[in-house]
């Protein structure tokens, strides 16, 4: 119960370390709480001794780590992980309140690809996989509705993005799971303020503003950083010392992820174009400008 606390539910920050030498789906589930919490290294262990053993966790595992991948701008790598998870993912459902199930693991797989497609721009693609996927509990209707959202913005339609994102944070809500949440609203925030109305850059600034005190005071460092570029991004009412706060958050944190991140997660992100250059430090790799799919969970 504590670990789906953590994974799930208002805990988030939860240390889950001696989890690691539990049983197969406390292991799963501390990959999870792990990857949130920015610590890929540890999680990419875990979850990469489980795939090989298939079956539903093999699956969910594949699936997680193919999401912490695309965290760190890995959408290739990802899609490899996903495709596995999709072949393993085992037939039927079982109901389960958080879909760490079959039905659960199919669309944890299914949505995974969409997300690796949005990432590389196959727009189509995404919308097919997206359209595939047959929600069933909480957790799987708000990552639905995440994509939703993602494939309208990197599309050029923020203004359709807005309403996908505001039924993941409500669904997210009435669930009481506050990574989730977070997510939520990181991902509404940034689409009111690509929108860019007036009405909804102020609405949005505010929402992230919140979010991002929330994320840090958490530890959810693989938040913390995508919430903080957004914000550096939005120049209404902003001072420069507030610009100058937001952008060393968004240093610090991505620094602190990828010094957490295993030799793989950092290659990834090194040749990652969503990864963006003014965020690196000397000493970490030089990447490209970065574009609103780095959303992707």
């Amino acid at each position: 119960m504590e670990l789906r606390r953590a994974a799930f539910g208002d805990r988030p920050e939860a240390e889950v370390w001696g989890a690691l030498r539990g049983g197969v789906e406390e292991r799963w589930l501390a990959g999870v709480v792990l990857g949130g919490q920015g610590h890929y290294a540890a999680a990419a262990s875990v979850l990469g001794e489980l795939i090989p053993g298939g079956g539903l966790f093999g699956s969910l595992a594949a699936s997680t780590l193919a999401s912490h991948r695309r965290q760190l701008g890995g959408h290739a790598a990802a899609r490899v992980l996903d495709g596995r998870a999709l072949a393993m993912a085992p037939a039927g459902g079982d109901g389960d309140v958080d879909d760490v199930d079959a039905d659960g693991a199919r669309a944890d797989a299914l949505l995974g690809l969409a997300a690796d497609a949005v990432g590389a721009g196959r727009l189509a693609e995404a919308r097919r996989l997206h359209a595939r996927v047959e929600p069933r509990g909480w957790r799987s209707r708000v990552r639905h509705q995440w994509l939703a959202a993602e494939i309208a913005l990197a599309g050029g339609h923020a203004e359709h993005a807005v309403r996908p994102a505001e039924v993941a944070a409500a669904t997210a809500r009435e669930a009481r799971a506050t990574r989730h949440i977070l997510k939520s609203d990181l991902v509404l925030g940034a689409a009111l303020v690509v929108w860019g109305t007036p009405e909804s850059v102020g609405r949005g600034t505010d929402l992230l503003r919140c979010d991002l005190n929330h994320t840090d005071r958490r530890g959810l460092f693989s938040l913390v950083w995508p919430t903080a570029l957004v914000l550096t991004n939005v120049q209404a009412g902003r001072t420069i010392a507030e610009g100058q706060n937001v952008k060393g958050s968004a240093k610090n944190a991505l620094s602190c992820v990828l010094r957490r991140a295993d030799p793989l997660g950092r290659r990834l992100a090194a040749r990652s174009p969503w990864i963006p250059a003014s965020l690196l430090r000397s000493g970490e790799p030089p990447n490209a400008d970065a574009e609103t799919n780095f959303l992707t969970d």
